[in-house]
């Protein structure tokens, strides 16, 4: 069994279903490139290390996360990086989502947490997973870090 499988095994029964459906929704969603593996304890979907070298945060050992899918204790959680820097397609999401589920968005700078598995809007996740191209996600991450280093000097 691979740690994917096994991770996917593990899910408790009550969020079991929805997990299942949300990680086929972003495998099936998410545009070409991106790796499936553990991360942080997560089922993630990185840049693989063979198309971005440098790694995540200088860690040459370490893939560039981009989307990571965790069954927490009170909620499932959706970690998507791309929307955290990019301002356009926040605020898209944002809308779309007030507009699709009846509950308040329950969001921190990339986590989009899912309380009740009976609010998640699965076709709007899907979308969602189009937004950002492998090489749009260096771009945009590449661009942060260079702000960053820039102001440190």
């Amino acid at each position: 069994m691979s740690e994917i499988e096994e991770y996917l095994s593990n899910v408790d029964e009550k969020r079991s279903e929805a997990f299942h459906k949300l990680y086929d929704v972003v495998k099936d969603s998410i545009p070409s490139g991106f790796e499936e593996m553990i991360t942080y304890g997560m089922i993630s979907f990185v840049v693989p290390l063979e198309s971005y070298p440098n790694g995540y945060l200088g860690r040459v050992d370490e893939p560039l996360p981009f989307v990571s899918l965790a069954a927490q204790k009170n909620h499932i959680a959706l970690y998507h990086m791309g929307i955290m820097g990019n301002k356009e397609i926040l605020t898209w999401f944002e809308e779309e989502y007030a507009k699709q589920v009846p509950t308040k968005l329950n969001m921190g700078k990339s986590c989009i947490r899912f309380t009740n598995v009976k609010n998640i809007p699965y076709d709007l996740i899907g979308e969602l997973m189009t937004k950002i191209t492998m090489e749009e996600w260096i771009a945009s991450y590449e661009k942060y870090m260079n702000r960053k280093e820039n102001a440190k000097k």
